[in-house]
């Protein structure tokens, strides 16, 4: 794989806000930013630039009746949606360098709760995230995505913009077999063959423990082998422990591994590369300094 075909994807938002003193608690997370300190989420977004990333994504995965409750997202949900795409924008401008934009659609309904999704909603909290990012954003990413079904939904949900289509899916990384599997049981195999009947130009695996990321990356190369499709593979780990099923992503902050320093992380993002994953970043708890060791190390 040539260096040429190598994407650098950013890191998580929530933890570089808080560490940087942008107001931030559960249970708005990193929403709390965009309206309390939206110059602190710009500020991490130029960090990621300058460490090396080729892509950054907006600041939108916590604008969701989930964090910011059902009142707050019907009044201003696509106005914070474009606050986050106005800032990632901005911040892109500022660099001087060709980065590209990329709009966070979250899990509609709560990370990590496949149980959790409601069809006949999906339109409602996906058409004001759209509606605000679409003139901010280069491409749409539909990450941390634990379903089949919430994936398909989301797609059926975008704009014909022709703006390309990225998919993430977070797998099951507690009481795994020796099958690689969605947080809702199911395998990476059938996310794979949606990805090509979707036409996804990306599929990733992102907000999961880096131990179970290699296996789903072999069974989403065989299959789109299998299916005779041409479609990149990327990850973007998380650095927690793993999350157990009844986790949810506003209680609390996790503990983070101290093994996944950068150059622990960046162990586990050369062996992703070595089985066929070209866009590699990383997820919650990995930082600009995880994201330079990647850029100056799998460029190479």
């Amino acid at each position: 794989m040539g260096a040429a075909n190598r994407v650098i994807l950013d890191g998580g938002m929530g933890r570089e806000l808080q560490r940087a003193g942008a107001p931030f608690r559960q249970p708005e997370w990193s929403a709390l930013a965009l309206s309390e300190a939206p110059q602190a989420v710009e500020a991490v977004h130029a960090a990621y630039i300058n460490s090396g990333a080729d892509v950054i994504t907006s600041n939108s995965y916590a604008v969701v009746p989930f964090h910011i409750g059902e009142a707050r997202f019907a009044a201003e949900g696509q106005a914070l949606a474009a606050l986050a795409g106005e800032l990632a924008r901005r911040a892109v401008q500022a660099s001087g360098k060709s980065v590209r934009v990329a709009g966070s659609l979250p899990p509609l309904f709560g990370s990590y709760r496949p149980d959790l999704f409601e069809a006949d909603r999906v339109s409602e909290l996906l058409t004001p995230l759209i509606n605000g990012l679409a003139s901010h954003v280069d491409l749409w990413l539909a990450e941390t995505q634990s379903s089949i079904i919430e994936a398909r939904a989301i797609h059926a949900g975008l704009p014909k913009d022709g703006k390309p289509f990225w998919l993430s899916f977070t797998l099951k990384d507690e009481d795994t077999d020796e099958v690689p599997r969605l947080r809702s049981g199911e395998p990476v195999a059938e996310a794979a063959a949606l990805a090509a009947e979707l036409g996804v130009e990306t599929l990733l695996f992102n907000c999961s423990q880096p131990e179970v990321i290699g296996a789903a990356i072999d069974a989403t190369r065989a299959t789109f082998e299998r299916l005779g499709v041409t479609i990149n593979i990327g990850a973007y780990a998380n650095a927690f422990p793993p999350q157990p099923k009844e986790a949810t992503a506003n209680d609390g902050l996790d503990p983070l591994r101290d093994d996944l320093d950068p150059p622990g992380y960046l162990h586990w993002a050369l062996d992703w590369q070595q089985r066929g994953a070209s866009h590699l970043g990383g997820c919650c708890g990995i930082g600009p300094e995880h994201i330079a060791v990647l850029a100056q190390k799998l460029r190479r």
